[in-house]
């Protein structure tokens, strides 16, 4: 079968290598869509450290049931149609044991220390089955809906931290396909206010607005957006700012630009090499600012986001702005990388 594996950083290959065997605990699926994020194109260049051999890339999984193992959990069976996670908690720590799954301490991961979607099969671990990871797809929700799941639970994750209320200024910095989930999310969920989309990119930025209409987008690539926000707040500065971007700077404006009692997300992770920013502690202090982490989702984040697709909700499909053939999945790395799409999805 065609599988896209990564060998070292700059070095990913389409290969034909021999079909995964199901073993007797396991459950093996046939790959409809596997979608591709910002995460690949950097594992790409510059390899993940927990990537350690050879390993099947694609971590965004939705496809149909081929064959479950006699001691598989889950009551699967062949023709189901599933969704896989992503980030697979342990279960057993003490972080697991409070609920704090997206936290887990011994997480591992689809597409890193397992092999993953990119691929026309894969085998579901056992360790993804004991944390009820594997998700029957609603009726009326398609693969290429429920490839996007992984994304929209990580933003539901950052979201619930946020005691969000209804009527609540919200910016978003990223006009990303995570920048436009977090604001139907926002809308959608949380019945917020005014929306406001920041990016550099001019060109995103247009995109990702005709798909999920901000009230208002701020290129900040000629404009100032701390001085924006608080221009159009009358100075007040928002009630919530998501940081959807891994740019030091963003972080920091974040911050200058939350209003009194404000709720920042720092949902986008920054460069290994540079991870810290100048934080004006007084502002945080005076203001009663609330900092929160947002690291992956928990299995409950999945089924909620099935949920909310399947209802109608929170759509997705029209973010999905390219599809290609497995044969041309690093042409979806590029794509991805030149920001030329909202979401691309990988079509085995």
């Amino acid at each position: 079968m065609l599988a896209l594996r990564f060998h070292a950083p700059g070095d990913v290959r389409l290969e034909d290598v021999p079909e995964p065997e199901c073993g007797p605990a396991e459950v093996k699926i046939r790959v409809r869509n596997c979608s591709t994020c910002g995460t690949d194109v950097k594992i790409r260049a510059n390899g993940h450290v927990n990537i350690t051999r050879v390993t099947t890339m694609g971590h965004e999984i939705a496809g149909e049931v081929v064959e479950v193992g006699p001691e598989a959990r889950g009551g699967f069976k062949a023709g189901d149609r599933v969704q896989v996670i992503a980030a697979v908690p342990c279960g057993d720590c003490h972080e697991c044991r409070k609920g704090w799954m997206a936290v887990c301490q011994n997480q591992t991961s689809v597409g890193y220390q397992y092999d993953g979607g990119f691929a026309e099969y894969m085998i579901v671990p056992e360790q993804v089955l004991k944390v009820d990871g594997l998700n029957l797809i609603p009726d009326g929700v398609g693969f290429d809906e429920a490839s996007a799941v992984e994304p929209f639970a990580c933003a539901i994750n950052a979201q619930e931290q946020l005691g969000i209320e209804e009527g609540d200024t919200v910016v978003i910095f990223g006009a990303g396909p995570i920048g436009c989930m977090h604001v139907r999310i926002a809308r959608g969920v949380h019945k917020v206010g005014r929306v406001i989309m920041v990016d550099i990119n001019a060109d995103r930025l247009a995109m990702s607005a005709d798909a999920v209409a901000p009230d208002v987008t701020i290129d900040a690539s000629s404009v100032d957006p701390v001085a924006e926000v608080l221009r159009l707040t009358d100075g007040r500065g928002a009630d919530v700012v998501i940081t959807a971007t891994p740019a030091n700077v963003n972080q920091e404006q974040a911050i200058a630009m939350a209003a009194r009692n404000g709720r920042i997300s720092f949902f986008g992770g920054l460069p290994k090499t540079n991870p810290t920013i100048t934080c004006d502690s007084n502002l945080v202090h005076y203001r009663q600012l609330h900092i929160h982490g947002a690291n992956g989702s928990a299995p409950a984040h999945h089924r909620a986001a099935l949920d909310h697709i399947a209802s109608g909700r929170i759509p997705v499909r029209d973010l999905i702005t390219r599809r290609v053939p497995l044969a041309e999945a690093l042409t979806a790395f590029d794509i991805v990388a030149k920001g030329e799409a909202i979401k691309v999805t990988v079509e085995p």
